[in-house]
């Protein structure tokens, strides 16, 4: 029984299966907090405890969606290609929106963490919180701060951007495509690129470069604050 649990096949199907449920519940109560990113990972988290399955199993039996991230990459590169005459038209916009929403974000997270009296360690753990996983994870370890808290720290920042950051964006009457886009990607990274394919092609490929861009300045901009701040 442990082997069946623990197989590549049985560990695929309950991902799918979880995810194809989450979607099934989302879709009939349309309720925000029952988005299927937000379930299905403390789902999947539960059921695999119960089963026993453990998380060399899981990553191993996972192993074929991991690798599909990579052709993901490839469709946003595509998307960005087909909107290439919207991003030249608006690239200096596209790069200073990035750039004041970096900077926004890094003093923004610092301020409030020394406020509640937050360690160093921590501090450089959240510094990175808008940009994707593994580049969070670089970011934060080298500030010295601690890379498995800055990826669930990108995890949970991620989901919250993608399920409100469209209603925020409704609520503020912003209706250009390009400013939700970049909204979207920039401050929730892959799951905000998700919701925003979701949106349209428009936002979905700004979104797609919101990230590579947001990431790059991370990396630049977080070690110049904090030698600026101290």
């Amino acid at each position: 029984m442990d082997h069946l649990l623990n197989s590549e096949i049985f560990i695929l199907t309950l991902i799918i299966g979880v995810y194809l449920g989450t979607v099934w519940l989302f879709q009939k109560t349309k309720f925000k907090l029952l988005h299927p990113l937000l379930i299905s990972i403390p789902a999947l988290a539960g059921i695999t405890h119960i089963l026993g399955i453990s998380y060399e199993s899981f990553e191993k039996g996972s192993r074929i969606l991991n690798f599909l991230l990579g052709p993901t990459v490839v469709v946003l590169g595509y998307l960005l290609y087909e909107q290439i005459a919207q991003l030249k038209a608006n690239a200096l916009s596209i790069i200073t929106s990035v750039f004041v929403g970096c900077v926004t974000g890094i003093l923004s997270v610092i301020a409030i963490a020394r406020y509640f009296g937050a360690d160093p360690a921590l501090i450089a753990s959240l510094e990175p919180k808008s940009v994707t996983t593994p580049i969070a994870m670089s970011i934060a370890e080298r500030s010295g701060g601690i890379p498995s808290i800055a990826a669930v720290v990108v995890v949970v920042v991620g989901i919250f951007g993608g399920i409100s950051g469209p209603f925020i964006l409704e609520r503020l009457g912003i209706k250009s495509r390009v400013a939700r886009g970049l909204a979207l990607g920039s401050a929730a990274h892959g799951l905000g690129t998700a919701r925003a394919m979701e949106l349209g092609a428009i936002e979905g490929a700004i979104s797609g470069l919101a990230i590579g861009v947001m990431g790059i300045m991370t990396a630049i901009l977080v070690p110049v604050i904090e030698w600026l701040i101290g």
